[in-house]
């Protein structure tokens, strides 16, 4: 039962996982964990900022989006 239990549990992680990186919800803590090895001077900005910052940065360089 036990083993069920843990089984089911690491599934979970593992959906959680994949669903934050699909959808890009992980994208600002790892931005946050760069700034502060790479730039530990540099002011960190909060979630919007980011969010605002990071669509702007797309909309100026599509790349290959098809939109």
């Amino acid at each position: 039962m036990r083993r069920l239990v843990r089984a089911i549990g690491a599934g979970g992680a593992r959906l959680r996982w994949f669903c934050r990186e699909l959808f890009g919800d992980a994208k600002y803590e790892r931005y946050v964990a760069h700034l502060r090895v790479a730039h530990p001077d540099a002011p960190v900005p909060d979630v919007r900022t980011f969010w605002r910052e990071h669509y702007a940065e797309q909309d100026r360089n599509p790349g290959a989006r098809c939109c």
